[in-house]
């Protein structure tokens, strides 16, 4: 598959690097600006689906900056729910930045903004995620400490 050939049914956000190419074959608006929308799924902690008003179908966004346990992982359900009881259903404002639109799978980050609070920072503030520098806190990094005498740096 080329880049000319853009799946858009699996990701309907292109890279700005895709934009430059393909901004005008893309079936549908890509967003570049705030907007507002109605989160109509919550999927976990740090990813929710989206109804717009320019766009005639539901669409992701992830939560930028910040890192929610998985489904299966501890909190994951928790991160969940606590989400959900804030935004489902509600409309909120979509803060885009247009360095930092799209990650790595394809979907479109954002900050979510409800009733005037940032939903990334209280999201963390409440304990159900942690800021995405810190993702991997904790974590023994993987490199050769040992001397050739044996010692540990």
């Amino acid at each position: 598959m080329t880049m000319f050939d853009h799946d858009y049914t699996r990701y309907p956000e292109l890279t700005n690097t895709e934009l430059e190419v393909l901004r005008y074959t893309s079936p549908f608006p890509q967003v570049e600006e705030d907007f507002s929308a109605t989160v109509v799924k919550v999927h976990d902690g740090d990813t929710i689906r989206l109804k717009a008003n320019f766009r005639d179908f539901d669409f992701p966004l992830r939560l930028l900056n910040i890192n929610a346990p998985e489904m299966n992982e501890s909190g994951g359900q928790e991160s969940k729910m606590w989400l959900s009881d804030q935004i489902l259903n509600e409309e909120v404002n979509i803060l885009i930045d247009r360095n930092n639109r799209v990650g790595k799978y394809g979907r479109l980050l954002g900050e979510v903004v409800y009733k005037g609070q940032n939903l990334n920072d209280a999201i963390v503030v409440a304990g159900y995620a942690t800021p995405f520098s810190r993702r991997n806190e904790g974590k023994i990094p993987i490199q050769n400490k040992i001397l050739k005498e044996g010692q540990i740096k």
